[in-house]
């Protein structure tokens, strides 16, 4: 029998009780101003510094710090409220932190409620199902009012068993991290890899017929001067292809046209078997047309590339993100949001065009290899992705173990 089983067989002979949440913690609300910011001065967190709250960019003064009515305490814990809710982190340091209206702060009753405790019963199955109740799923983004928090039910056995189940959980986090570290860095490393041979591939056929893009391609950019204004859309019709549609590589539309609108378009229309390309925004993201495709035109923001029969269009998009994508936006202009005003430089860039079934061998390769370094169920990142299901599959039976009294080792829960 394990430490843990031990404990619970001593300590919690009929099982552990659930209470709710605000009778063993407080729960407060982050200020709900946006403050006044410094250059220095005491920390300011909100929810995209959960992972880390003290390593906030923001500050606001010592003098304004003073008007929170509740300062957060080392041992305490931050939650988030809004958006994906529930993550937690607790506070080890007593370094002065002001935190916003998106983090709850939890203040769990040291007698009985370890902090680590509660972090990982609000994290796990039980935990994200209580909030779950009492989530409001109509906001935008969906949130949790603060007093609902104080409402989740969670499981409370003696501090011992708490202990212990945080110690292992500790040492299972730990071990986790450092695995999933070597594995990204294992990842990262096999893809400069793919990116190398990616590039000696497509630029390594001395032998190969060169040809600029313009004599093997068609080039059409969307239409300019409000020929798609927000007045003539519609909700159902001929679609509307945005720069989404290429970043993204999705079908999922917002906008429709009507017939007599994509009559007078039609030039800008989208094929099977063409590629668009982002010229706004996010610059040089490519999307080949599959067979599926609804009809429709692409918008001002788009370019379109009709590759003649010499090219296989899979060929052109490698070819595209190895080189035109550095020239596109190198050529772009503009602020905040940048665009490209012409294409004409793209129409003089050379490529080396072998035969087309060595141009379809060389994106099969490429394909092959693109997949194992990217797709979830393939290779290393499936193995990333495992062992971060495994530690919320251990974390959560020992948390549903503590709650129910069943049984398991410590050997299952620590070795990976």
């Amino acid at each position: 029998m394990n430490k843990l089983e031990q404990l619970i067989k001593e300590l919690c002979p009929d099982g552990v009780e659930y209470v709710v949440l605000n009778t063993v913690c407080q729960v407060f609300d982050g200020t709900h101003q946006t403050p006044k910011y410094t250059d220095s001065g005491v920390k300011f967190a909100s929810v995209e510094n959960i992972a880390n709250p003290y390593d906030t960019k923001k500050y606001i003064s010592y003098e304004d710090f003073e008007k929170y009515k509740i300062k957060p305490q080392q041992g305490d814990v931050l939650m988030t409220r809004i958006g994906s809710v529930g993550i937690c982190t607790v506070l080890e340091s007593s370094e002065p932190l002001a935190y916003y209206v998106s983090l709850a702060l939890l203040r769990p009753n040291h007698e009985v409620l370890n902090s680590k405790f509660l972090k990982y019963s609000i994290e796990s199955l039980t935990g994200r199902k209580e909030l779950q109740k009492r989530i409001l799923v109509n906001a935008v983004p969906i949130k949790i009012n603060v007093g609902d928090i104080g409402k989740i039910k969670i499981p409370v056995p003696p501090l011992p068993v708490q202990e212990e189940i945080v110690r292992i959980l500790d040492d299972f986090t730990e071990r986790t991290a450092e695995l999933t570290s070597e594995l990204t860095k294992e990842l990262e490393a096999r893809k400069k890899l793919y990116a190398y041979y990616r590039d000696k591939l497509l630029t390594m056929v001395p032998d190969y017929r060169i040809v600029e893009l313009k004599d093997v391609c068609t080039f059409v950019r969307g239409p300019f001067g409000g020929a798609l204004k927000k007045e003539i859309f519609q909700s159902t019709g001929y679609a509307v292809y945005e720069q989404q549609n290429a970043i993204y590589k999705k079908l999922e539309f917002r906008y429709f046209i009507d017939k007599e609108k994509f009559g007078e378009l039609r030039r800008f229309s989208v094929h099977p078997g063409e590629m668009i390309v982002s010229c706004s925004g996010t610059i040089g993201r490519t999307f080949v047309i599959p067979p599926n495709a609804p009809e429709g035109v692409i918008n001002q923001a788009l370019l379109k590339l009709t590759p003649n029969e010499d090219v296989d269009v899979f060929y052109l998009q490698y070819f595209f993100e190895n080189t035109i994508s550095k020239v596109l936006n190198s050529v772009a202009r503009g602020g905040a949001i940048k665009n490209v005003p012409s294409v004409d430089e793209l129409k003089v860039i050379k490529m080396p065009l072998p035969p087309l079934d060595v141009q379809k061998r060389l994106v099969n390769v490429l394909d092959n290899f693109d997949a194992i370094c990217s797709d979830l169920n393939i290779g290393l990142p499936a193995e990333i992705e495992a062992r971060k299901k495994q530690y919320e599959f251990y974390r959560d039976m020992l948390l549903t173990f503590a709650a129910s009294g069943a049984t398991i080792s410590n050997q299952s829960i620590v070795t990976l």
